[in-house]
């Protein structure tokens, strides 16, 4: 069911409606209310990982889900969140905290009844504040293996939404284990200062191709459309992207919401929620994070065996991949 909220409509935002089935999360009358606050279009792949996971929970009929997406970051954040909280009052809202990290945190103090579960580089805050992020760098590393083994040129290319801790590592990560196939592999590294731009990240990609990439890394979406035109290697991010161009995409670096929001609504509903980090919910070792179904018609048989074989020891916890936070030296940022 489409609905809007009637305090929103004036902002143009959409919220959906979606419950299905007569489960129960436990053994309350109603379902949890959940809502989703995202500040791009789910369209984009994180608020999009994110709204998958909660609209699977919906449809499995364990809660009740609403959202409004493409808030931005204007100051419409936080209307949002305290309208939805008077006037709706839901158990749990999920959403991105980045580029918004004082007004969420400012509504969440404000309602400590309510479960505030949002992405962010900061930590929790009690009684009712938790935190999570995109902690795929171990899959990240997988995909740099295959650039590294793929690349012709010697050279592979990584555009990202913004340089923060968050992109950084992912794409320091990417860097490292195509390093770890080839030492000599060059990486071309742009950020387009934007998380929702496909038309800047396919310049800066074909700027990349221009430059001598064969292999790219979608950390923004926009990348795959150029790689194919020019017919380069890409590797998707946050959800399996071989759909875009199956014959481009060799594989994608995925990350699964699943284990948080299954998580927090279990907790919400036996009363045992308190603020935390998320961040185990996130990685490999728990299900949120892998590597997504690798194009054998891409990979040579030697390569493919030596990246399933580094996949198995960062699961057993015998590899693990460093985290670097840092700029990667030499990015390409606009001004």
């Amino acid at each position: 069911m489409n609905r809007r909220h009637p305090m929103l409509a004036a902002a143009a935002l959409l919220v959906l409606s979606v419950t299905a089935g007569g489960a129960s999360v436990s053994a309350q009358d109603e379902l949890l209310k959940v809502f989703g606050a995202y500040a791009t279009q789910i369209e984009e792949p994180w608020d999009g990982v994110i709204h998958t996971a909660l609209n699977a929970e919906a449809e499995a009929g364990l809660i009740e889900y609403t959202f409004a997406d493409d808030i931005g970051y204007s100051g419409d954040m936080e209307l949002v969140l305290r309208e939805v909280a008077e006037l709706e009052a839901p158990d749990i809202i999920f959403g991105d905290a980045f580029g918004n990290e004082e007004a969420v945190r400012a509504v969440a103090a404000d309602y400590p009844d309510i479960a505030f579960v949002f992405g962010s580089g900061g930590g929790p805050a009690d009684p009712n504040f938790s935190v999570f992020d995109n902690w795929i760098h171990e899959p990240a590393y997988l995909a740099g293996m295959l650039a590294g083994g793929l690349t012709e040129s010697g050279i592979i290319g990584v555009v990202g939404g913004i340089p923060v801790p968050e992109v950084n590592r992912i794409t320091n990560a990417f860097i490292m284990g195509a390093q770890a196939v080839n030492p000599e592999v060059e990486a071309k590294v742009s950020f387009i200062n934007s998380w929702f731009d496909p038309a800047a990240a396919k310049e800066a990609a074909l700027a990349q191709i221009d430059a001598g990439a064969d292999v790219l890394y979608a950390e923004r979406f926009g990348v795959i459309e150029a790689a194919q035109e020019q017919g380069k290697i890409a590797v998707g991010n946050m959800s399996d992207q071989s759909g875009l161009a199956p014959d481009t995409v060799v594989t994608s670096v995925t990350w699964n919401m699943t284990p948080t929001a299954q998580y927090i609504i279990d907790q919400v509903a036996g009363g045992t929620y308190t603020a935390q980090d998320l961040k185990d919910f996130s990685m490999v070792g728990k299900g949120g994070a892998a590597l997504a179904p690798i194009n054998t018609d891409l990979v040579p048989a030697d390569l493919l065996e030596t990246v399933m074989a580094k996949e198995a020891e960062i699961v057993s916890g015998l590899f693990r991949v460093d985290i670097n936070e840092g700029t990667p030296t030499g990015s390409v940022i606009p001004e």
